[in-house]
């Protein structure tokens, strides 16, 4: 089924960027006022849907009926936006991906304004006397510009909304972790270290972000894998409830990830857990070919048997002369293996100052590793990560 972006109204137009000379001035009034805030972040969020249900009662059929993840995601994608503000470049790419993505909804142009009234009403009630006409005019401004970037993204895209999938193999790693293949009835495009929305019939309306393990089939297959965490609703259905011949629905691809094989420097690879999978999908994609930049990865886990991709990657490294495998825990030995936490590992290591460094896993191991890679010097610029790596 495709879904196109409906406007049943032209969209509001949005205000202009900011001239050079205001931008800091922006991005200094974002950052400060949601620093304020983030402490709150959960009662912001419930106030923020209570707003946005209130002002557009329709939009209430496009969330699940459990929000608590709808919730921490609002958050974290208003955490990596504030993140990028004075990234601008960066920042237009991600919210293209995720206007894109958001046409699986059959989302309105007017939603795209009660997500703005929302979103200004929960900080104004939450900043109290923080909340200023300057505060109020660049949180304005700003999410002007979000939103014009989404619609503009979505109104722009002739292909799908949306893929089916078939699922043609569950298998079970371990209790916690399994690996899932599906085919799509027509190949979804996109690139190695990616990652996509994912349906699944168990939990319907309970989109995740899973990130494919494989590069690109001409055949439209792809692999997931999948770890059954606490609470996770979706994750714990796909690895104990998933049957071949179930129906997914996956949206188009997003992400930040990304190497070519001739790119001019070395490549530092951290992934953590099942964040690795973007990872093996890249080196799945470099093994194509005969000559490639130099790959170090580190693989982490809190103990040995989370490293439950190791045998295939050390299988790899053996006839990979580029790709070198160092294995993290927290807990327990792995032989050739560091010990402690992949932020500690990598940068006991040295300061990577002549690598490109992509970083995937949870959340808080992506904040951990680069804060301690740019304490070090590691430049910014250099570092990829993608913010829904793991829901």
């Amino acid at each position: 089924m495709t879904a196109e972006l409906k406007h049943d109204r032209p969209p509001s137009p949005a205000p202009a960027a900011p001239p050079p000379e205001d931008n800091r001035e922006l991005v200094r009034l974002i950052r400060e006022s949601f620093a304020a805030v983030e402490s709150k972040a959960d009662e912001l969020s419930q106030y923020f849907y209570g707003v946005l249900f209130c002002v557009a009662p329709d939009t209430r059929a496009l969330f699940p009926i459990n929000m608590s993840l709808q919730r921490s995601r609002l958050l974290r994608a208003l955490v990596y936006v504030v993140q990028m503000v004075d990234r601008p470049d960066e920042l237009v790419t991600f919210l293209g991906q995720l206007g894109r993505d958001h046409r699986k909804f059959d989302v309105l142009a007017r939603h795209y304004d009660a997500v703005g009234v929302a979103l200004i009403a929960a900080l104004k009630r939450f900043l109290k006397n923080k909340w200023t006409p300057e505060v109020e005019a660049a949180w304005t401004a700003a999410y002007g510009i979000i939103a014009k970037t989404m619609c503009d993204a979505a109104a722009a895209e002739t292909g799908p909304a949306s893929w089916t999938a078939k699922v043609i193999e569950h298998r079970k790693l371990s209790q916690d972790i399994a690996v899932v293949r599906v085919r799509t009835e027509v190949p979804l495009p996109h690139r190695a270290g990616g990652y996509v929305s994912v349906e699944v019939p168990q939990r319907p309306r309970l989109w995740r972000y899973l990130s494919p393990a494989t590069a690109p089939h001409d055949d439209g297959t792809l692999e997931f894998h999948v770890r059954a965490v606490e609470g996770g609703w979706v994750s714990r259905a796909i690895v104990n409830h998933t049957r071949p011949g179930d129906t997914w629905r996956l949206g188009p691809a997003m992400g930040a990830l990304s190497v070519h094989h001739t790119g001019p420097r070395k490549l530092l690879m951290v992934g953590g857990g099942t964040g690795i999978a973007p990872l093996l999908s890249i080196l799945d994609e470099l093994s194509r070919w005969k000559r490639n930049p130099s790959v170090h990865l580190f693989f982490g886990g809190h103990k040995p048997e989370d490293l439950y991709a190791l045998e295939d990657l050390r299988r790899l490294a053996t006839t990979a002369s580029w790709l070198t495998v160092t294995p993290v825990t927290e807990e327990g030995t792995v032989p050739g293996g560091d010990r402690g936490s992949l932020a500690t590992a990598v940068t006991q290591r040295g300061a990577w100052k002549n690598h490109d460094v992509l970083v995937s896993g949870s959340p808080p191991m992506i904040r951990a590793t680069i804060a301690k890679l740019l304490a070090i010097g590691t430049d910014l610029e250099r570092i990829k990560y993608d913010p829904f790596t793991i829901d």
